[in-house]
């Protein structure tokens, strides 16, 4: 992002286009309004689809207490539900760090829990049984959430428990997930597969992913919430990301067999992607501009 506000500010002063320069340093300041006040945010259902379950949450670090925000949602309205009837527990490779708690009622459908993961950097398991829904008993739903603390965020993991959270709703293709309505769409599936088989065989492909993740997690879960909710954003996302996933599909048909190929490769998509989207729309905006000034 800072590579492209750099270029775009050079060009606009350059050709000294002071009203341009105001809509563009605009139009660069909505996603700063978006971008979510934590780090982290997962939603996914419980095992019979009656509730998801949502966290928010800050970057964890270990020993530090954390506090983990939980919404139960009624999927059908997208709204907090309220009074229910839970249980927690956290849990690191079998070991209990917090509770399970006793069955614990909140009116507001919203609680917020200090929770310090002690047993070091690595990958968390958070479970919650809920047992009633508005003051009714309910034959208990589970669900169960991957809670990655310290520098292990940056690390790919090679569990298939692990990597089928990361591939879903609770990790790297949470927007495409959302735009296209299933981790098992073809975009979803394409992107999935570059990751796994072409950029993570690849130390520079490992340490892109890394600066990627941390970025793309700041802002993917309040999109892809945002196009559940909105029908014509999730369709225009849709346009949005198939200039993308067509440059991306170029890499299927080269072989990648050293880092120096890697990073020829990479930078040549990321280019191409730039020149897509700030390029194409950026010249438009100049013809646009220089048309209505004659």
């Amino acid at each position: 992002m800072v590579i492209f506000l750099g270029k775009c500010s050079t060009i606009f002063i350059y050709h000294n286009k002071p009203k341009v320069m105001k809509i563009l340093f605009a139009l660069l300041l909505v996603p700063l309004l978006v971008i979510p006040a934590y780090a982290e945010s997962q939603t996914l259902p419980t095992d019979k689809g009656t509730l998801d379950v949502k966290l928010v949450h800050d970057l964890i670090e270990p020993n530090i207490q954390t506090k983990i925000n939980i919404d139960f949602i009624n999927p059908q309205t997208q709204k907090i539900q309220e009074h229910i009837d839970y249980t927690i527990a956290v849990s690191k490779d079998g070991e209990i760090v917090f509770g399970p708690i006793p069955l614990t009622h909140t009116s507001v459908g919203s609680v917020k829990i200090p929770i310090e993961f002690n047993l070091g950097e690595g990958v968390y398991s958070m479970d919650f049984e809920v047992e009633g829904i508005l003051f009714q008993p309910i034959p208990t739903e589970t669900v169960s959430f991957d809670i990655i603390v310290g520098e292990a965020l940056a690390q790919p993991t090679t569990s298939p428990d692990t990597d089928e959270a990361i591939n879903g709703e609770n990790g790297g293709c949470l927007i495409a997930t959302a735009t296209f309505g299933s981790e098992l769409a073809p975009q979803v599936q394409q992107l999935r597969e570059l990751r796994d088989n072409t950029i993570l065989e690849t130390s520079s492909g490992m340490a892109f992913m890394a600066t990627f993740n941390q970025f793309y997690y700041s802002f993917s879960p309040i999109i892809a919430d945002f196009e559940r909710e909105q029908p014509i954003f999730k369709e225009v996302m849709k346009v949005t990301l198939t200039p993308m996933l067509s440059s991306l599909s170029l890499l299927s048909y080269v072989d990648i067999d050293s880092e120096q190929e890697m990073l020829g490769y990479g930078i040549s998509i990321v280019l191409l992607n730039i020149g897509m989207y700030v390029g194409i729309p950026l010249f438009g905006i100049l013809k646009l501009y220089q048309f209505r000034k004659n």
